[in-house]
């Protein structure tokens, strides 16, 4: 620290060519960057470093001096600027700029930070900012409100007893529970190379900060859940309320009705432990859900006129994307409001995440459905077992329970093209199997007519959540099957099961209910902190912060891949083929859409040269 302030604050050398009033602003603006350098370096870099003692002091004081270097000759670049500049308005341009340099590296000019000591939260929001953190950002109500003073409150769950570590208990956390500094979630969780655990996004992870940011008795929550109906949204719901009110001492909680229209459209209702006890039993939400319904301003005006100031949001892409647009108004406006989002898709679909909640519930509940198929089709003579399973746009759901269930001949998914008629087409093959099994059991996706190649089915329009509406590939197929055998001389018995609202209108399993708690209870914790604009997910099993631009990308959209290990276990289990004609010419047009090898290889070689 002594180097790093000998060098610093050594004394310009003196420059004839500077207008005065030139050098007056230089010389202010020296002082404004000295002062957030020196400020920035020391309490960034050598916070840590007096804790310390031997090899510790020496690697840390050695990366303070190394940091505070490159930090230092940056900045003098741009005092030169301001020294060579012939006239005041050029220096106050150069100044301008450092300013908004230095802004990106600072939390706050307006909060006066230099007095707080040992506030855990504020040196993790610290750390978050510094240019050496390769953490994911996530907003917090710090950079994005008008806050007057940094809250120094101790987190309700903190246990004053030493034996907490070792016994817990009593609703309370000890000390060494909470999140520390630098705490994050890499993915993905498989790596080839180091190369691609270098390249990997950090997500900030999640759970309970022994400092929080707002005063449990100056809070105020709505919940809401948008969408269609998925296990686990009453879980969901009542653990945001119990949380809330049990472990930080929140009595100001409502409901919102059906969506985002029960913002502005529906009286709020009050809820309490005591109203919310037992539903996690019970399927669907008991504030219901709609789509569609997003008016911002109605939405903010109401939110404003009932004090809230943290908003908690159920919703799939289309519901986090109403999310950041109300965020954005937020921050726009400068307001101490919180809001949080809770990825929910029983279609699996979302970005990022491991899946969502409800999911575990869906591929146990379909299974029951195939089985069903199954045995229609073995009491038969020549029996078919057709199931429609949910996924619009990706097959996850047909694929784990076909998986599961060991019974299926047949699965279709959006994600990989077949042709239906033809030789080597899907109705021939069912009329195979019959004549030599006398029973096939086939499972389709419902967004799996987007996945046949000889032919077009008719437009069905958008909902009202502005998503494509599939065609009902389940019916087209329980016709065409039967008539094609009927055509080869074969009486075949469909039996056609369609479940899809048997299957999300159910309560959630044990699974899932475990999976609804951990990321209520740490949506909770996250609005608590000031952190918004983001949403609670699970990334390699472990609860993360995940910002609304990387579930709000319309360029992501999680589907099976088609190298997927779980995608190629079920071909062995089924054994179906590809349902291609001209399998050969198919490979060939797939290989010219995709890079070459070598060019691959190429691309390889220059990211190592460049790295």
């Amino acid at each position: 620290k002594l180097f790093f302030f000998l060098m610093i604050r050594r004394p310009p050398r003196s420059t004839q060519s500077r207008s005065s009033a030139a050098s007056d602003v230089y010389k202010r603006q020296k002082q404004k960057i000295e002062h957030t350098m020196s400020d920035k370096i020391q309490k960034e870099f050598s916070a840590d470093v007096l804790k310390y003692i031997g090899v510790a002091l020496l690697s840390g004081l050695s990366s303070s001096i190394l940091v505070s270097s490159v930090l230092k000759k940056k900045y003098q670049e741009e005092l030169k600027s301001i020294q060579n500049a012939t006239s005041k308005s050029e220096a106050v341009k150069y100044a301008e700029r450092i300013q908004e340099e230095i802004k990106q590296f600072r939390i706050n000019d307006k909060i006066d930070v230099s007095a707080i000591k040992g506030n855990s939260l504020l040196d993790e929001l610290k750390f978050l900012d510094s240019p050496t953190c390769d953490i994911l950002k996530v907003p917090h109500l710090i950079h994005t409100a008008q806050v007057g003073s940094f809250p120094e409150i101790i987190s309700p769950l903190l246990g004053d007893s030493g034996y907490r570590s070792v016994f817990g208990g009593e609703g309370f956390l000890p000390e060494d529970s909470f999140i520390y500094r630098n705490s994050f979630v890499i993915s993905p969780a498989d790596f080839s190379q180091w190369k691609t655990i270098e390249k990997a996004k950090k997500y900030l992870r999640a759970g309970p900060r022994k400092n929080i940011f707002f005063n449990p008795s100056e809070v105020k929550v709505c919940i809401a859940t948008c969408g269609g109906l998925c296990p686990g949204l009453n879980v969901v719901l009542r653990e945001i309320v119990m949380s809330c009110y049990y472990n930080y001492g929140i009595r100001t909680i409502y409901g919102i009705k059906f969506g985002y229209k029960g913002f502005y459209e529906y009286s709020w209702e009050e809820l309490s432990p005591q109203k919310v006890k037992n539903i996690h039993h019970l399927g669907g939400t008991i504030l219901g859900s709609s789509r569609g319904g997003f008016n911002l301003e109605k939405i903010m005006k109401n939110i404003l006129e009932k004090g809230i100031n943290q908003i908690y949001v159920l919703g799939g892409d289309g519901t986090h994307r109403g999310i950041a647009t109300i965020f954005q108004e937020v921050m726009k406006r400068g307001l101490k409001i919180s809001i949080i989002g809770i990825p929910k898709t029983i279609d699996n679909d979302i970005p990022v995440i491991d899946k969502s909640f409800g999911f575990e519930t869906a591929v146990e509940e379909a299974q029951r459905a195939i089985l069903s198929a199954y045995v229609e089709a073995q009491a038969a003579e020549y029996g078919v077992g057709l199931v429609k399973l949910m996924g619009r746009n990706a097959g996850f759901i047909a694929m784990f329970a076909s998986l599961a269930s060991r019974d299926v001949n047949v699965c279709l998914i959006p994600e990989f093209e077949f042709d239906i008629y033809g030789e080597q087409g899907l109705l021939e093959y069912v009329y195979q199997r019959l004549l030599h099994k006398r029973r096939c059991v086939v499972v389709v996706a419902e967004g799996a007519a987007d996945a046949v190649r000889d032919y077009k089915f008719q437009s069905q329009g958008t909902d009202a959540s502005g998503n494509v509406k599939a065609a009902d590939i389940g019916r087209f197929f329980k016709d065409e099957i039967v008539d094609y055998c009927k055509k080869k001389g074969m009486d075949c018995t469909l039996k056609y099961i369609d479940p899809t609202y048997m299957i999300r209108t159910i309560p959630a399993n044990s699974i899932d209910k475990l999976t609804c708690s951990q990321l209520a209870q740490n949506a909770v914790h996250a609005a608590m902190a000031g952190f918004t604009g983001c949403t609670i997910g699970l990334v390699n099993n472990k609860s993360c912060f995940i910002p609304l631009s990387e579930l709000c990308n319309p360029e992501y959209l999680n589907k099976v891949p088609s190298n997927s290990r779980a995608w190629q276990r079920l071909l062995a289990s089924t054994g179906q083929p590809s349902f291609i004609n001209n399998e050969v010419q198919y490979a060939e047009e797939v290989e010219k859409k995709l890079p070459s090898l070598a060019k691959k290889q190429s691309s390889l070689e220059n990211i190592e040269k460049k790295a």
